[in-house]
């Protein structure tokens, strides 16, 4: 039964608590580079570890589904502009239970961002160890048993993680200016790898050679191109962003689609770079790009430790947008009645979400520690990662297909290409033949993470099913419908979004489409003898830009 009060963020006392819109296109696009921009820094050498020869082949059929992923997600961000991002618009198109799987599979990967990229973090500040104790952090081992425990290297994520917790709880947060001047440092940096990388340092012969004899099996491949997709993780930062940016119809395509390019190149250039200057057997896992700057002639002396504290400073701020979006996701899920309020609570000093912060910073922490316990720390964290980031983004692509059918009113200023014009049920719906594709390509990858990650196979559902457990347990106990869905009022919902967007042309159009539908209600009840229709509608919403 449905439960007849509204979600509490659509009751007025919750009118007042809109977001401040002060992200500008340059702030949208820097917020999402500091976080997707991060990620070769992590995924290059995980990814050349598995993929071998064949690392730019992996990255490049990553990025292809990627490029679909990021296609999807401008769409939606732009149509919806809300925070909450996938677990949001799994929500409208899936029902409650949809949107509470999306958002459990958003709080692994936002937990596992903050346990992987501490790790990796504290891997680029281990550039330097070699120089100041004669060895590297991952040398320095306590043997329990038959387990190699890096302690050293462990210690120093903790303490990563533990500065984190601390600054997020007082209040310190990342802010839009910081990242445009680190993102903007890290562009140039890695341009300037790129391009004396290729100039002085490449040797097409090592590449073919890769390519000819060092091409790995099909099982390693699959490995490798299921991790790649690590280095295009980061999109949601963009549409979690979307209620805090200005005119987001107009600026969300334009970012979403530069930053889009501009990660897919980057990561192939710098695969295919890395393929060209070393073997890929002396790619380090931890340090990959410090470690190939550091290769090249003339430029490497400084490149390689500007490169390593540039890494470790972005993928600090990385990890610590996990600690601050987990605090965004379960608020969201709260209001949503998808999690308990309990999360919620605020500090009575410093007013931040501290019970959140402190919950699945530890659950961050726990991970570390356990993924330490493994041959391969970082690994063992990817195979996480992946499977959280595949799962979310195929329930977005179910969402969108879905939504294109039982929402055809809201105006989307931005659409995926290649749309097929059908109609269902008497409506005529712009079908996405793209986003089918895209969905296949991310149960792919799903697929490839479930057959080849040992780990991500069986950690991964395992949290997905401990959280539906407390879902049943929760909703169970506010007598709310565990499998069905609250009755949400999404059309007024849709209105104030735009209304407090200054999206009012969108507006316009959002309320004239519903006004035809309305009267074309009418007009079908009064042929069925059910009353009078209404007058016929003297003008059509504008079309879709």
């Amino acid at each position: 039964m449905a439960d007849p009060q509204p979600p509490q963020s659509l009751q007025p006392e919750h009118a007042g608590l809109a977001l401040r819109r002060d992200v500008t296109v340059w702030g949208s696009y820097m917020w999402g580079y500091a976080d997707v921009g991060a990620d070769i820094y992590t995924a290059l050498g995980l990814v050349v570890a598995s993929a071998q020869g064949a690392a730019n082949l992996a990255f490049g059929l990553a990025g292809l589904v990627y490029i679909m992923i990021g296609l999807c997600y401008t769409e939606l961000a732009a149509a919806y502009p809300v925070a909450g991002g996938g677990h949001y618009f799994t929500l409208r198109g899936l029902g409650d239970l949809g949107g509470f799987v999306a958002g459990t599979a958003l709080l692994l990967d936002y937990t596992i961002d903050i346990a992987l990229f501490a790790v990796a973090s504290a891997g680029y500040l281990n550039f330097f160890t070699p120089y100041l104790f004669g060895m590297h952090a991952r040398a320095v081992v306590l043997h329990l048993g038959p387990l190699k425990l890096q302690w050293l290297w462990l210690l120093e994520s903790s303490a990563l993680i533990a500065l984190l917790v601390w600054l997020n709880i007082r209040g310190i947060r990342e802010s839009s200016m910081l990242n445009e001047v680190l993102g903007l440092i890290d562009i140039c940096t890695e341009s300037a790898i790129i391009v004396l990388g290729f100039v002085f340092a490449f040797k097409p012969e090592l590449l073919v050679h890769q390519w000819r004899h060092e091409f790995p099996t099909l099982h390693h491949f699959m490995y490798g191109s299921s991790l790649a997709i690590i280095s295009f993780v980061g999109l949601e930062s963009i549409s979690q962003a979307a209620q805090e940016t200005r005119r987001p119809a107009t600026i969300i395509p334009r970012t979403s689609l530069t930053l889009i390019f501009t990660v897919f190149i980057f990561a192939l250039a710098f695969s295919t770079l890395t393929l060209g200057v070393m073997p890929w057997r002396t790619v380090p896992i931890d340090d990959p790009v410090a470690h190939l700057a550091h290769r090249i002639p003339y430029a490497g002396l400084v490149a390689g430790p500007f490169a390593a504290i540039l890494g470790a400073t972005i993928l600090l701020i990385s990890a610590n947008s996990g600690v601050m979006s987990v605090s965004r996701l379960t608020f969201s899920m709260s209001q949503l009645r998808l999690a308990t309020r309990w999360l919620d609570a605020v500090h009575p000093r410093y007013r931040t979400p501290y019970r959140a912060i402190l919950l699945f910073s530890f659950i961050g922490w726990l991970e570390t520690f356990l993924s330490f316990l493994t041959p391969s720390a970082m690994d063992t964290l990817g195979n996480m990662y992946a499977f959280g980031a595949t799962l979310g983004y195929l329930l977005v692509f179910v969402s969108l297909i879905v939504l294109r059918v039982t929402d055809p009113y809201t105006p989307r200023p931005y659409r995926m290409p290649f749309n097929l014009p059908i109609r269902i049920g008497g409506r005529r719906v712009q079908f996405p033949v793209l986003g089918v594709i895209g969905m296949l390509g991310v149960g792919l990858i799903l697929f490839e993470v479930i057959l080849t990650h040992k780990i991500g196979r069986i950690a991964g559902p395992a949290w997905v099913g401990i959280s539906f457990l407390y879902y049943l347990w929760f909703r169970r106990q506010q007598k709310l419908p565990v499998l069905g869905s609250i009755a949400h009022d999404w059309e007024a919902e849709q209105r104030r979004v735009l209304q407090e967007a200054e999206e009012f042309e969108l507006l316009e159009d959002y309320n004239t489409a519903l006004a035809q539908r309305d009267r074309l209600r009418g007009i079908n009840a009064e042929r069925h003898g059910h009353g009078p229709a209404p007058l016929p509608p003297t003008s059509s919403p504008r079309s879709n830009r």
